[in-house]
């Protein structure tokens, strides 16, 4: 056994509540407020990971969110979570954890023959080894496709499980002056600061007590601080409340631990809750993290931060080992050192970097006791599955070599201190480039600056005590042979980084890539600057002129769950039209549309989906079918200039439109590409009704509120979102006028009372109505609106009214179905790269007005003959077609160029054929030749299709001017 719990000292734990919990099965015990990391260390426990790729036995290394190797995954209920860090997981009685990355298991892992790989694990290797190509049994066979399934199960660290979790998380939406982001000395000062100027504060704080890593001279005060902000009415306090997004607009994500470290929740309590958080002024006390120094050996168990031994120490009682070493390259690890021995422990070395220390740091090495050796290093260590000694020499810094032979000092702990790093992840989100201090040796913020600020540590403020500098010796890396990691996590070595810039990979960021440098769950907390330095070192150029990555959300890991909150069952949060409880209840199958939860089909039993689309596609086509459109964007526009306005954003004129009238729209980007079509209906001089696609609806509005704050705020118009207002139902087909005649009362519906895209107002079974006469399925349509509080109530009755007639309703395939033998156009066409020539729609492009996107439409690129328009398909084959397919000239073997691709297919009643719409090259030229839709990847079919035109169904229109 090597570390211990001492006989004294916690500040967080209650020695007389034991702990039981078990890791891999074996139960272990720990004491009320320990981590998993602290009461593992207490019970001796060395090995508490293994590497990523060589599978090497690892031990903890640092105190909190910088741990890289001690991961595990906590199974709750047969919900399993992976890749939690020890050091952030508060131990209860039941607690089961598993070590991941081993097997069969964490002492004895087979996978550790990865180590005799060298060389061929290098960086990149996969790359390398299994891209070639094979001669013999594999000959034509990439050597990747036969490796990629053993490799993929060989990868990651955890292993997530697949039973759904049935923990209860929030969202909350919280508003402050000022935002404090850590929960140290720094933090709390801040915070009372603009507490007491009358300031709303939010205080986050990631552990869960106060103070970091304040010494216990600080408890007074900061038990006086928290108090202070506890009873003050415009704080809330937040611990174990870790901010791992800065956003625009000082918006931040935090994700609060609420019952985590409890066995049973309380009812009705959530596990974890993600706060979205807007400050007015964001203060960064984010502290800083200590380095790592790059060594041979340096990832034995028994290796550890030398800060994170410290605070072991002071706030559970344990430390990592009986006879401790320290290795060190500047002053902090001598006030640590001498915290240590007063807690109890055997301090054997302090072996340090520079051959000059000052006074202070001299002072406290006499206090702490054992041998103080100045100008050396530690160049190796040893030890089967943990640390039993290191190897030390004198070291010269002008020539990066050693002089005298080895040392041996017999320790089970080793202690680290290679300089502090700044923690200005978040700093980085928000659009900060860090900047170089040389004294520090280390990235800090630039300037506080505008709506955020940094303080203490995070802005390089070190304060280590009385006489002790807080400059680092510039020494990252001692060389000797042995592997010395530079990233724990991901078995990034020294040699790693120096091969990376032998091969050209100069730029930090494809260091990181090629690498693996500073990925997944570690962010570069420990890794980045030692692998810069070493980089920098590689192309002889320093540290800032070499750069640094740029951080990016999260800073630390964020549960999909509590991201999630109350939105779960699916992948995307839906929402639901009026009649959506009446399509479930009536044998619908529904289907995510975008944010919306649709009616696919309606099957009656025994069909599939294929057999219900075509029952109900052919229905419409000769009789009437009623479908649910509430789902369509609709936009209230009013104001006297509101005509001139649709006149601006639309390519076709509006402003002229009668009253009681409804027009096809087209709407143009500003570079002249479709951006969505739509009908909008003229309610009264000054008001108007817009329609747009369902996918476009945010889009539209936020053009238009744009068009109105910038481009002509002059306009009297006013606009407003009144999707979830108005409930839509179309009934189409031949027999559609004959059920409105049987329901609506207060107006007629003949041809001469609504012609097409004419609009009447009447009732349906006692509920106002609108009708508007249109058509998106090629037939005689109607679309009826009603408040969205009577939508269920007037569909019943439409159906009710439709049943001498046979109406059915119909869902999203039918009428994709409908639309496709049409040629009508949606999303899958405008999809950002058409323009109207391109969809046949040239004819709504107005020659006398201007209109947005008219002054760029006619570019050279954009009226090229050769460009992909729309086009019919027909498979010749009777094989059915797939949406994406390329259109190609050639057979299977010799498809030559992709002309185009598919952008929707359907099985057509009407033509009785698998028929669909593509964009292809030319394709006005193309009209009548026979080509192939090629799918290789996904399906492997090559299938005859002949080029049609894309009305294929009523070309003319007579169906729905009829």
């Amino acid at each position: 056994m090597t570390g211990y719990r001492l006989p004294h000292g916690g500040a967080r734990i209650d020695r007389s509540d034991t702990v039981a919990f078990t890791v891999d099965g074996r139960q272990h015990f720990g004491l009320a407020g320990d981590t998993l990391a602290s009461a593992l260390l207490a019970n001796g426990v060395r090995v508490m990971g293994r590497s990523f790729k060589y599978h090497r036995p690892r031990g903890l290394m640092a105190f909190g969110v910088d741990e890289p190797s001690a991961l595990f995954t906590v199974t709750t209920d047969g919900v399993r979570e992976p890749n939690v860090r020890a050091t952030e997981i508060e131990i209860f009685d039941g607690l089961a954890v598993e070590s991941q990355n081993r097997w069969p298991s964490l002492d004895t892992d087979l996978m550790a023959v990865n180590q005799l790989g060298g060389k061929a694990l290098a960086a990149g290797f996969y790359y390398k080894t299994f891209m070639g190509p094979v001669i013999g049994p594999l000959k034509g066979t990439r050597f990747w496709m036969v490796c990629e399934r053993f490799i993929r199960r060989a990868a990651g660290l955890g292993r997530p499980g697949t039973a759904p979790d049935q923990s209860r998380y929030e969202r909350m939406n919280a508003f402050c002056d000022v935002l404090v982001v850590g929960g140290g000395m720094a933090g709390l000062h801040k915070a009372v600061e603009q507490a007491e100027a009358g300031k709303r504060v939010i205080v986050c704080e990631i552990e869960p007590h106060w103070g970091g890593g304040a010494d216990a001279k600080n408890e007074s005060e900061i038990r006086r601080m928290v108090d202070l902000l506890q009873s003050h009415p415009q704080v809330t306090l937040l611990p174990r409340t870790t901010v791992w997004g800065f956003y625009d607009g000082n918006t931040l994500a935090a994700t609060e631990r609420v019952t985590d470290h409890l066995r049973t929740a309380p009812e009705g309590a959530a596990r974890q809750r993600t706060w979205t958080i807007r400050a007015g002024h964001v203060a960064l006390a984010t502290g800083a993290l200590e380095r790592p120094i790059v060594f041979a050996g340096n990832d034995r168990p028994g290796v550890m931060l030398a800060d994170a031994a410290r605070r072991y120490a002071a706030a559970f009682g344990v430390l990592p080992g009986r006879h401790l070493t320290v290795f060190t390259n500047n002053d902090s690890a001598y006030a640590t050192a001498l915290a240590l021995r007063e807690a109890g422990a055997n301090i054997r070395a302090i072996v340090d970097l520079r051959a000059e220390i000052g006074d202070a740091a001299r002072a406290l090495a006499d206090r702490a006791g054992g041998r103080l050796l100045t100008g050396y290093a530690v160049i190796g260590t040893k030890g089967a599955r943990g640390l039993t000694s290191v190897s030390v020499a004198r070291y010269r810094h002008d020539t990066q070599s050693f002089s005298g032979s080895a040392e041996q000092i017999e320790t089970d702990a080793l202690l680290v201190s290679g300089g502090w790093s700044p923690v200005v992840h978040l700093a980085s989100q928000a659009g900060a480039k860090p900047v170089w201090d040389d004294d520090l040796q280390a990235f800090l913020p630039p300037e506080s600056r505008g709506p955020w600020s940094a303080h203490g540590a995070a802005a390089g403020d070190l304060d280590f005590g009385a006489g002790l500098s807080p400059s680092p010796a510039p020494v990252f890396e001692i060389r000797h042979p042995g592997k010395a990691f530079v990233d724990f996590q991901h078995d990034v070595t020294a040699d790693d980084v120096r091969l990376a810039h032998r091969e050209g990979f100069r730029s930090v960021e494809h260091l990181k890539r090629y690498t693996t440098l500073g990925m997944a769950t570690d962010q570069g907390k420990t890794s980045n600057v030692p692998g810069l330095a070493i980089m920098a070192d590689a192309l002889g150029k320093p540290i800032p002129e070499v750069g640094t990555t740029r951080f990016r959300p999260p800073y630390t890991a964020a549960s999909l769950g509590s991201i999630a909150a109350e939105r779960f069952g699916d992948l995307f949060p839906h929402r639901l039209t009026p009649m959506h409880d009446w399509h479930a209840q009536n044998g619908a199958r529904m289907y995510a549309a975008g944010h919306w939860d649709r009616p696919e089909s309606y099957n009656r039993p025994g069909e599939t989906v294929e057999q219900a689309y075509f029952r109900e596609a052919r229905t419409v086509r000769t009789g009437v079918g009623l479908v649910d459109v509430s789902t369509l964007g609709k936009i209230d526009i009013q104001g006297p200039d509101a005509g001139e306005f649709l006149n601006r954003v639309y390519t076709n004129g509006f402003a002229k439109l009668a009253v009681g009238k409804a027009r096809y729209g087209l709407m143009l980007r500003e570079d002249g590409f479709a951006m969505d079509d739509g009908t909008t209906w003229r309610l009264a001089e000054d008001r108007f009704l817009m329609t747009t696609t369902t996918a476009n609806a945010g889009r539209v509005m936020s053009h238009l509120e744009l068009c109105l704050d910038v481009h002509w705020p002059e306009l009297r118009v006013h606009v407003t979102s009144v999707t979830d207002q108005w409930a839509g139902a179309a009934i189409a087909g031949p027999r559609s006028r004959d059920v409105l005649a049987a329901c609506v009362t207060g107006t007629a519906v003949d041809n001469d009372a609504l012609p097409f895209m004419g609009i009447v107002h009447g009732a349906i079974s006692g509920v106002p109505v609108m009708i508007c006469r249109l058509s998106f399925s090629g037939e005689m349509a109607f679309e009826v609106y009603c408040g969205a509080h009577h939508g269920t109530h007037v569909w019943e009755a439409l159906l009710e009214a439709g049943k001498p007639f046979a109406i059915a309703p119909y869902g999203l395939e039918a009428l994709g179905t409908l639309r496709i033998e049409k040629g009508h156009v949606t999303g899958a066409e405008i999809d950002g790269r058409t323009t109207a020539r391109d969809l046949h729609l040239d004819w709504m492009l107005s020659s006398k007005k201007p209109f947005v996107g008219s002054a760029m439409m006619d570019r050279e690129g954009l009226t090229d003959d050769a460009r992909w328009t729309l086009v019919g398909v027909v498979s010749r084959s009777g094989e059915k077609l797939k949406g994406g397919s390329h259109v190609v000239a050639g057979d299977r073997d010799d498809p030559g160029p992709s002309l185009g691709h598919l952008t929707a297919m359907a099985f057509s009643p009407e033509m009785n054929a698998y028929v669909g719409l593509a964009l292809v090259e030319g394709g006005a030229n193309r009209i009548g030749q026979h080509l192939f839709a090629t799918d290789p990847v996904r399906t492997g079919t090559h299938i005859p299709i002949e080029i049609v035109s894309h009305h294929m169904v009523d070309p003319k229109g007579e169906r729905m001017h009829g």
